[in-house]
């Protein structure tokens, strides 16, 4: 057990970045990519004992590539398609006032668990996933540095994880 905690260390430690930037180029998303990664180690540990130790670089890479490719397609299964008349059409559309409810009840919640965190992350989680403003926009309101607002959201996204699964 020991031997194999070492070993992973060792790998972080020569792969992680090599890791992440694979991860970053594949996705596009600073966020996604950090998640990949950390996923690409968890398999890379859970399958040590199955790994021939031939080539580990390759190894990996390939652990990361997969799980970005499996990223894609499940985000792509999510898109929503673009063309004009689909968006007309759905602007036509008026939810019933039972959906209304449901999601006026659901950014309410959203609202609370937001504000229920401890600055600075309750506010940048308000503006993020209540209002729906951009990294760039935060910052600019913020009067702080763009790493500054995504960092901040990335770890209040983690901790309203934390919060939705105390509460499930």
């Amino acid at each position: 057990m020991n031997g194999a905690k070492q070993k992973i260390e060792k790998m972080i430690e020569s792969y992680g970045k090599l890791v992440f930037s694979i991860c970053y180029k594949m996705t596009s998303d600073y966020f996604a990519a950090e998640d990949l990664t950390q996923e690409t180690f968890l398999s890379v540990y859970g399958n040590l004992d199955a790994f021939g130790g031939e080539n580990e670089k390759a190894w990996i890479c390939k652990i990361a590539s997969n799980k970005c490719l499996d990223y894609l397609k499940k985000a792509e299964r999510r898109s929503i398609p673009t063309e004009k008349e689909y968006f007309l059409e759905m602007a036509k559309k008026e939810a019933s006032p039972e959906e209304k409810y449901v999601e006026g009840e659901e950014r309410e919640r959203i609202l609370a668990l937001c504000r229920s965190l401890k600055p600075p992350y309750g506010e940048i989680a308000e503006y993020y996933y209540y209002k729906g403003m951009g990294v760039e926009e935060i910052a600019k309101r913020l009067g702080r540095n763009k790493k500054t607002v995504q960092t901040q959201i990335y770890r209040a996204k983690a901790l309203l994880r934390k919060i939705y699964r105390r509460e499930e």
